[in-house]
């Protein structure tokens, strides 16, 4: 009785996924080398941040005008 690859992929999608995932980045470890690697795993985590934080409508990453604020208050030139 042959098992059906959607049963496959309910029961064991997670191993498969995470699988995947580490063969993945094993052949970029290999291909580009473990630094590069690295990077590239920063700046997809970067990007994942900011669209998170875009979806969930939180406001700015940077809070630009706070940091203006607070520096021209800092640095006023004639005090």
């Amino acid at each position: 009785m042959p098992i059906m690859w959607r049963e496959i992929w309910t029961s064991y999608g997670g191993r498969i996924a995470g699988v995947s995932v580490g063969f993945i980045l094993g052949l970029l470890y290999f291909i580009v080398g473990f630094w590069d690697m690295l990077f590239f795993g920063l700046l997809l985590w970067i990007g994942y941040a900011i669209g998170k934080m875009k979806d969930e409508q939180r406001g700015p990453v940077f809070p630009w005008q706070r940091m203006l604020e607070w520096l021209t208050e800092r640095w006023r030139p004639f005090k």
